[in-house]
């Protein structure tokens, strides 16, 4: 037997060449474990299971693709495989053994697309219909100029409306968005349009219902650190690490996913985890096949981008950003409040605008980015946290002027940084997106009380009553008011604003597309209260420049505009009063020829 214990078991049901499966529970806190084969209800079969060192028990047994099955912990608590590839029908049903090559692959020659064609879109798979109706808008979406869908997290959780993020069995895909080979078609016809796939993945906890691991596997866990969800995760453990990395080979290799996006790593207690996570993606994936895995950090950790992963959502630049199209500072608005346009020509000229500089709790916060290329930042107008954090889930377009929009739409979509939209953006959708849950009894009512208090500290909730409107995220409501009516695209303003999306889209493919790679920044200057131009060498030697007014009066740039044959877009008419200026609530972008540009 190897030394290494996890080279010889995998987590879960293992479905072999042979025909049979074996099943293996890391159960270190339990003193025997039965496999039970059968539905509730069913007369049931009970495979005892043989011990193992490090705690494991194993067992094979003639049990085809389609069987239920649960463990039996010491003879009296019965729970699902915590690394079960299906449920039945939810988090406290029994699992299921999945054959992993049941489903035959169309799009066989796919490679993926490479990253600085990626324009992402994301999604929330429950919003959508499930795996069939995310395919029902792939066609719509490539023809729009999206490269990238991104789903929010489908790993199994309690009930059948929820965000994601409150999984427990992050092996099993949502059991009411459709099986694991309905995934697969989706992820299919995906590739048929020549849209990548990213799944937002989530290893810093499990959610609040569901998750028995504490109950026989103590040392999942760590109990001298803590995190918002409650005890850490011990990444110490090579079992846990295990657990996580091939929880990640599954969805790139056997569900054929173009990508990652790991939730709020920065709660991940671990100095080395997240390192040789990359280092076994990028090993294991064939060679020619683009894969990309990007992250949420808190921490603004640079080096993490230059240790495997491609990209980081970045919250810097759609806070700032935000702050100066609505003027809104509270909460974590607090740290862009003040010099708000030196801080989005600070994202715009070096990615991050926290690099080691102190925020308003007095605590030093990122490192020094501005090294790393425009397309190692996510940037974003809104995301299901910007929007569906607000107690109303209320979009962008409901808080900031159409001319302001527009402009901020320029800025998203023909600069360097990768740019992502969520869904609706691209028709202006007015439907709110809320925070929303299926939980029952006690559980219910924590989440409820929670999410109203925690807007106690803003002015506009101090009132309780006022509280008391915050939608009830366990009403089915709240979840079928979050469903974006796509009709509205056909109708005004959702039309024009799609073609906005289309045409801006078009351009980046075509103009700013083959350029990209290797692009680097050339820098960002204050112009004036609200106003500011960004310049990026693109890899060409051409040069793209972004003179932004989010003002109400128009202001002179210190280098002037250049000619009108290099404009590639005015985010609205110009007056032509004044062709030296830059008009209020303006945006333009101008592509120069490297023998012209300043930068030559």
């Amino acid at each position: 037997m190897p030394s290494r214990i996890s080279e010889t078991w995998s987590h879960g049901a293992v479905v072999l060449e042979s025909g049979s499966t074996r099943f293996a529970l890391w159960a270190p806190d339990a003193t025997q474990v039965s496999v039970e084969i059968g539905s509730d209800g069913d007369a049931r079969q009970s495979l005892p299971m043989q011990a193992q060192a490090d705690g494991w028990f194993v067992v094979e047994s003639q049990c085809p693709p389609g069987t239920a099955y649960r463990y039996k912990i010491d003879a009296k608590l019965e729970v699902p495989d915590p690394a079960s590839r299906a449920q039945q029908s939810d988090v406290h049903s029994p699992s299921l053994v999945v054959d992993p090559h049941s489903y035959t692959w169309q799009n066989t020659e796919w490679q993926g697309r490479p990253w600085h064609e990626t324009v992402i879109y994301e999604l929330h798979v429950g919003a959508l219909g499930g795996f069939a109706g995310v395919e029902s808008h792939l066609a719509r979406l490539a023809d729009l100029g999206i490269t990238a869908i991104e789903l929010m997290p489908i790993a199994e959780f309690p009930g059948d409306r929820n965000w994601g993020y409150d999984g427990v069995l992050p092996y099993a895909p949502e059991a009411s968005y459709g099986t694991p080979d309905q995934l697969k078609h989706m992820i299919d016809c995906a590739h048929g349009h020549g849209i990548s796939v990213i799944l937002d993945v989530v290893y810093n906890h499990f959610g609040p219902d569901g998750n028995y691991l504490g109950a026989y596997a103590k040392e999942f866990f760590r109990h001298d650190k803590t995190t918002p969800w409650g005890d850490a995760i011990d990444f110490r453990r090579q079992e846990v690490r295990d657990y996580f990395i091939d929880n990640t080979l599954m969805w790139l290799l056997e569900y054929r996913f173009d990508g990652l996006r790991f939730d709020a790593v920065h709660a991940i207690e671990s100095p080395n985890f997240l390192q040789d996570l990359a280092k076994r993606v990028r090993s294991e994936v064939a060679p020619g096949r683009h894969v990309f895995l990007t992250v949420e950090n808190e921490h603004n950790d640079a080096g993490l981008l230059e240790e495997g992963y491609d990209a980081q959502w970045n919250d810097d630049g759609h806070n700032a950003l935000h702050v100066l199209l609505t003027g809104e500072d509270e909460a974590y608005y607090q740290d862009y409040a003040e010099q708000t346009t030196e801080k989005v020509a600070r994202f715009l000229g070096e990615g991050f605008v926290y690099q080691g500089q102190v925020n308003t709790f007095g605590e030093k916060r990122g490192q020094p980015s501005g090294h790393l290329p425009p397309s190692a930042f996510v940037l974003f107008l809104q995301n299901h946290d910007q929007i569906g954090n607000r107690a109303f889930g209320e979009r962008l377009s409901q808080l900031c002027s159409d001319d302001a929009l527009r402009a901020a739409t320029a800025v998203l979509l023909l600069s360097p940084m990768t740019p992502m939209l969520f869904m609706g953006d691209e028709f202006k959708a007015a439907d709110p997106f809320l925070f929303f849950t299926s939980h029952h009894g006690e559980l219910a009512e924590a989440v409820r009380n929670g999410r109203r208090a925690e807007f106690k500290a803003f002015a506009a909730f101090a009132d309780p009553e006022r509280r008391a409107k915050i939608p009830d995220p366990n009403a089915k409501s709240t979840f079928t008011d979050s469903i974006p009516d796509f009709s509205a695209m056909q109708r005004e303003p959702g039309a024009t604003w799609q073609a906005l999306y289309k045409q801006l889209l078009g351009l980046r493919a075509r103009e700013l597309g083959p350029r990209l790679p290797g692009s680097q920044a050339l820098g960002a200057e204050v112009i004036g209260p609200r106003a500011l131009t960004a310049r990026w060498c693109l890899g060409d030697g051409s040069e793209l420049r972004l003179d932004l007014n989010l003002g109400d009066t128009a202001v002179t740039p210190k280098a002037p505009l250049p000619a009108p044959e290099h404009l590639l877009f005015a985010s609205r008419s110009e007056p032509s009063a004044d062709a030296k200026g830059l008009g209020p609530q303006l945006a333009r972008v101008s592509l120069i020829p490297a023998d012209q540009g300043a930068s030559a």
